[in-house]
């Protein structure tokens, strides 16, 4: 699956003109339609005028590929960690209503609850073996005190599932930290209930907050795993369009001055060979000049004997 491609398709393509000439270039080009700009996510073009431009080091930072794929499971811890706060906080408003209304809950209960047992026993169910029976029960015993820690923890318990949801919902580093550190507070609670008994909802919400850590941790890359925060932005960096254009321009230029450099050495060599070359066609005319004299003047000698370069020319003849 193209995440980038569901993510345009989910939130629109974004594009963006950098004021850069050399960056500008590698995210235009000229379609039919007119100008088509590269999408940041998917790195499709789109035609149409950019939606924001402005220097290239102030492009928004765009999640592509494997962010988008993560931003949408964080999203879906983000919920989990909402509904559990709504449920922890709802719990907590009960049970701070219930300090104050123990006395007539207990009375209302006791009157109650031999109609419940008459009813229940038709099926051939004893209400006194239920837990949930039993657990009322222990409530109503409970000093007032009591009652009031128990809803002052569950009011804390639902900030802290608050602050999880928030910080996951918004892919803040921060509040992968807390979420983690959080969550990992709770595991040895966890598993000392699986230890004492297993149920299907402790194994559902052991499984749910192991797997929320293990995540956090490995793809995060939180507390130095595999890189730290520096390996986890250059694994951005390298994945970034705008990062890519940027650095090709920049070899481009680089590429270019160099270039330059060399066309300006050429044209120093060039005058020195030609300041040369003329004391060297002088020193060649010169000896061109005394082998003619020198053939004449034999030849002159001895009309009959034939130049020297003649004689070796008829020698190697066939």
């Amino acid at each position: 699956m193209d995440w980038s491609l569901l993510g345009c398709g989910h939130h629109g393509h974004v594009t963006y003109a950098p004021a850069e000439i050399g960056v500008r270039k590698r995210l235009i080009a000229q379609t039919a339609s007119g100008e088509a700009w590269r999408c940041l996510r998917c790195g499709g073009y789109v035609t149409g005028e950019p939606l924001a431009s402005g220097p290239a080091a102030q492009a928004p930072a765009v999640r592509r590929g494997k962010e988008v794929r993560s931003a949408f499971i964080l999203r879906i811890f983000a919920v989990e960690r909402f509904l559990r706060g709504l449920a922890a906080g709802v719990l907590a408003f009960v049970v701070w209503r219930f300090a104050y209304s123990r006395e007539s809950l207990e009375q209302a209960f006791n009157r109650e609850r031999p109609i419940l047992r008459s009813l229940f026993q038709q099926f051939g169910y004893n209400i006194d073996n239920s837990k949930l029976v039993g657990t009322i029960q222990h409530a109503l015993t409970l000093s007032p005190t009591a009652i009031k820690l128990v809803s002052a923890g569950l009011a804390a318990y639902t900030v802290i599932e608050l602050i999880e949801a928030i910080g996951l919902w918004l892919y803040r580093r921060w509040g992968e930290y807390f979420a983690m550190v959080a969550t990992s507070l709770g595991l040895p609670y966890e598993i000392y209930d699986l230890v004492d008994r297993v149920t299907v909802p402790r194994v559902i919400f052991f499984a749910v907050n192991l797997a929320l850590v293990l995540y956090l941790v490995i793809t995060k890359r939180l507390f130095g795993v595999r890189g730290g925060k520096h390996a986890y932005e250059a694994r951005l960096r390298s994945e970034s369009i705008m990062e890519s254009a940027i650095e090709a321009a920049a070899a481009d230029q680089a590429a270019t001055a160099g270039e330059a450099d060399t066309d300006r050495a050429v044209p120093a060599g060039a005058e020195a060979v030609r300041t040369t070359a003329p004391g060297a066609e002088a020193d060649q005319t010169a000896a061109a000049s005394a082998d003619l004299n020198r053939v004449a003047a034999e030849a002159d000698t001895d009309p009959g004997r034939a130049p020297a370069a003649d004689t070796d020319r008829a020698r190697t003849a066939p």
